[in-house]
């Protein structure tokens, strides 16, 4: 015989499945956030890497420009 008769156990797994999405979802929502965060971060990074090779393009065309 079950712990709990089958009739009385319907809100226990009800309220089991509820729980089990709320953290499901607060896990998607944690990895959402992280994500946004670190393209975020990549982007920035990008700009940095981009004005950096931009500067030595004009130092490399400035030391050519200059005769010796």
């Amino acid at each position: 015989m079950p712990a709990l008769p089958l009739d009385d156990a319907g809100p226990y797994v009800a309220g089991a499945y509820l729980v089990f999405l709320a953290l499901i979802l607060l896990y998607v929502a944690i990895m959402a956030a992280k994500l946004q965060r670190i393209e975020r971060e990549l982007v920035e990074l990008s700009e940095i890497a981009e004005r950096r090779r931009e500067r030595a393009a004009a130092d490399e065309a400035e030391r050519q420009a200059v005769p010796r």
